[in-house]
């Protein structure tokens, strides 16, 4: 079996927006003797959209008219419509996830950019692309070590850790290149916590003030300073959980940083120096490349190419952030796709029994019934530890006992899991709700409380479901 099948990613970020397709290719890698093994095999670029400045009404608003009119003259000029797209992603990443349209704009565009281009937003989720757009992950497993990618661009650094080749950790801090703006020789911008850092280190500057590039230098290596301690290459000072997007967390102090990647607008500032007007993108964003360039606790660790700079995350967005479920699989074609559904995550220690793994469904339920009505939700678990025939059915007994409000509702049961028995705990619930209820049970996926799940229509001639698991977080 052999089939292709494309992808569209959309990245509207702090300065820049762009757009690419991509072909991904659908291989059976089992032997004729064994139960199929679909996976994405080969993942090509095929358009590379121009990169557009991000379109705005106002520093609160996204000119959502004015962002679709670049997705719809790029798929123009790529040859692409909506409806032959069939995976992908349109992702909000940085300053422009503040913005008060935001959720707004994604869904619009979600909806004119292909049936399952699913719409997204969280800096956990734009570290993963972006590393994996950079190649950091790949680094990391041929080299066996720890890779670190930085993707700093105009209004946040999201940084993923890799080691050999498996994701250890993501953080994200409010490090940019157009947190301070510059316009004809004056700071237009400055974002606050920039500005509460410079005050506390005696630097002046405030808007309205002149750009003096020096002065702006300085704040530039605090900011390189600090993502120095993100990745624990110098200590964290007093000042640095400060700067953590939504108060997030920091990364794990293990495995060690051996070696960092940069992607995002400021990369290329980092990996060459620039010459001319710094201030040519009307930000510090020069400044910041060269800071980062220059700090002395990044210089301790090796400094690798990035396989994508600024285009790391949209390269990401487009072809890493699908995946398959399939071969043992159950589902209700009519039910599919289905888009950001939360994930109830039934914990390795509530999975130990069926009385606790009951009890951890029918307690976490309630989380997503508002205003005491249910809602379309994905039970999600490992799986491992109840493989035969006898062992399933009970699994698929305490899964009804526990998911009672889900039974009674109008919304299919979707169970996810991620050892390979999908198809068999599948049917086993069907049989048991009397094929009375649509259950879609699917397997092969790792999913994590908080996170969402998109399950798109049947490809490979009905044996694979695309599967997007995503993080839909609006930094505040």
């Amino acid at each position: 079996m052999h089939e292709v099948i494309l992808s569209a990613g959309i990245d509207i970020g702090t300065s820049t927006t762009q757009l690419i397709f991509s072909r991904l290719t659908l291989e059976n890698q089992a032997t004729s003797y064994m139960t199929p093994k679909i996976s994405i095999v080969d993942k090509t670029v095929v358009y590379r959209s121009p990169i557009y400045f991000t379109p705005l009404k106002s520093a609160a608003e996204i000119d959502a008219e004015a962002v679709k009119g670049i997705v719809r003259r790029e798929y123009a000029a790529a040859g692409m419509s909506p409806g032959e797209i069939q995976t992908g992603a349109v992702i909000i990443t940085g300053e422009t996830a503040r913005k008060r349209n935001a959720n707004e704009v994604l869904a619009a565009l979600s909806d004119m950019a292909g049936d399952f281009v699913v719409a997204t937003a969280g800096p956990d989720l734009e570290s993963v692309l972006s590393a994996r757009g950079a190649g950091a992950d790949t680094l990391s497993k041929k080299r066996r070590m720890a890779v670190a990618n930085l993707d700093v661009g105009g209004g946040t650094s999201n940084i993923a850790l890799y080691q050999n080749g498996a994701l250890r950790g993501t953080c994200c801090l409010d490090i940019g290149g157009r947190l301070i703006k510059v316009d004809n020789g004056q700071v237009a911008y400055v974002y606050p916590k920039l500005q509460a850092l410079a005050n506390r280190h005696g630097i002046q500057i405030s808007a309205g003030s002149r750009a003096d590039p020096d002065t702006l230098y300085q704040i530039c290596r605090l900011m390189a300073a600090q993502l120095a301690q993100a990745l624990h290459l110098s200590p964290m000072d007093s000042e640095h959980k400060r700067l953590y997007t939504n108060n997030g967390k920091t990364l794990p102090a293990q495995p060690a940083v051996q070696a960092i990647t940069f992607s995002g607008g400021v990369a290329d500032c980092v990996y060459q120096e620039t010459q001319g007007d710094v201030f040519r993108y009307g930000d510090i964003g020069v400044l910041l490349g060269r800071a980062i360039r220059e700090e002395a606790a990044l210089g301790r660790v090796e400094r690798c190419a990035a396989a994508e700079t600024i285009r790391a995350t949209v390269v990401g967005a487009g072809t890493h952030a699908t995946d398959v479920s399939g071969s043992t699989i159950r589902y209700e074609r009519s039910r599919l796709p289905v888009k950001n559904v939360p994930i109830l995550k039934v914990s390795a220690e509530d999975e130990a029994s069926l009385e606790t793994l009951k009890a951890s469904i029918a307690y976490q339920l309630p989380l997503h019934m508002p205003e005491g009505r249910i809602e379309q939700v994905a039970i999600a678990f490992a799986g491992t530890k109840r493989t035969s025939f006898v062992e399933v059915q009970a699994l698929a007994a305490a899964i009804i006992e526990g998911a009672k409000e889900v039974i009674d509702s109008r919304f299919p049961l979707i169970v996810v899991v991620e050892n390979d028995v999908g198809k068999v705990l599948g049917n086993a619930l069907n049989v048991m709700l009397k094929h009375e209820k649509d259950v879609i049970c699917i397997d092969g996926i790792h999913t994590a409380n908080g996170d969402y799940i998109d399950i798109g229509e049947p490809v490979a001639g009905g044996q694979v479901l695309p599967v997007v698991i995503k993080t839909l977080v609006f930094n505040s």
